[in-house]
């Protein structure tokens, strides 16, 4: 199969194309840095911007399918951030869907996130399965992170969410991979195409960048170890994810790519999958599982906060098992052991 893949330099685009690469596909790239973040050989090169048609449009001659990674990523650093986010990832999107359209390509894989859930699954003891709404900022000041019930006001329990769960993007980021979503669901619509939206969880692994204001917060705490400082755990450390790793994502990616590609008539429309290992852990235990394969300082919680973060999204994978036949294998000590030793990249 001949695959564009865009994002192809980045992070988990790397490691998506060795995947496809060993998987016996062939891969064309489309990334604004052709080098990459870590240059290897066999690498598939091609500069360009998804944001202009006509390098797309090259791209995609004698394309099967398309994995769509490129993208602007993180919670961001404030509200000026906007015009970009919408920009690389909005109308970067409608390009690339728009593109896909002309040259018949009607297969795609879409790097989407967790983060278009907001704030997980939660019930009330009254009042059943509540959505809390996002959590004021007087009471993060005064520490109390744990989301109440919209109704009573009562402690909520946090529970799991299916790909079935309503949307509900808590900051800009957020807001541009549910529109990603949702423009691919029109593409998919109007051509007959088919789309695998691959909502990842907090991926880590080797590649990772540091010292960026999108970095993940497993990035952040290496960096803080590497100079010998403790990580700085953010409000109580209590907060649960799913931490997946890189290498699994990659795989989740040919598997999707794989199910696309064949008789994509029969598969019309978008198909969400939630891609995480189906173990939450708490930001508190990552801090200590990095601290520990470092040996230390020993992490300290800070009681700090930023709006527009979730104190818990925890994803149930189970449709992408049975339909993808996908299951996370590289088991979270053993990825944070390799991610702690990782060579690190600067961007």
């Amino acid at each position: 199969m001949d695959v564009l893949l865009t994002g192809s330099a980045g992070f988990i685009g790397s490691h998506i194309a060795e995947a496809l690469i060993a998987a016996g596909h062939r891969v064309r790239g489309l990334d604004l840095r052709p080098d990459g973040l870590h240059p290897r050989p066999g690498a598939p090169a091609g500069s360009g911007d998804v944001r202009d048609a006509a390098a797309v449009a090259r791209r995609l001659e004698g394309v099967d399918a398309v994995c769509h990674q490129a993208a602007k990523v993180g919670l961001g650093v404030d509200i000026s951030d906007l015009p970009d986010y919408a920009s690389v990832n909005v109308h970067g999107t409608a390009v690339l869907l728009a593109e896909m359209a002309r040259a018949g390509v009607g297969a795609l894989v879409l790097a989407s996130s967790m983060v278009v859930y907001g704030e997980g699954a939660y019930a009330c003891r009254a009042h059943g399965p509540v959505r809390p709404a996002p959590r004021p900022q007087e009471a993060l000041r005064a520490g109390r992170f744990e989301p109440d019930c919209p109704q009573c006001g009562s402690p909520l329990a946090p529970g799991i969410v299916a790909e079935d769960a309503m949307p509900d993007p808590r900051n800009v980021y957020a807001d541009t991979k549910l529109a990603q979503e949702h423009l691919a669901a029109s593409w998919a619509r109007a051509t007959g195409g088919c789309v695998a939206a691959l909502r990842y969880h907090n991926v880590y692994g080797p590649r990772m960048p540091r010292d960026t204001p999108y970095a993940g917060v497993a990035a952040i705490f290496r960096s803080r170890l590497m100079n010998g400082e403790a990580p700085l755990v953010f409000e109580d450390g209590a907060q649960r994810r799913d931490f997946v790793h890189v290498r699994d994502v990659a795989r989740a990616n040919v598997l999707a790519l794989e199910q696309v590609a064949v008789s994509p008539q029969q598969r019309q429309g978008l198909r969400a999958y939630n891609i995480a290992s189906g173990q939450p852990r708490t930001i508190g235990e990552v801090a200590g599982a990095l601290a520990t394969a470092f040996g230390g300082p020993d992490p300290q919680v800070t009681g700090e906060y930023r709006l527009g973060d979730v104190r818990h999204i925890v994803a149930r994978p189970d449709r992408a098992r049975s339909e993808l036949g996908f299951s996370a294998s590289v088991p979270f000590t053993d990825g944070m052991a390799e991610f702690a030793s990782a060579t690190v990249i600067d961007q």
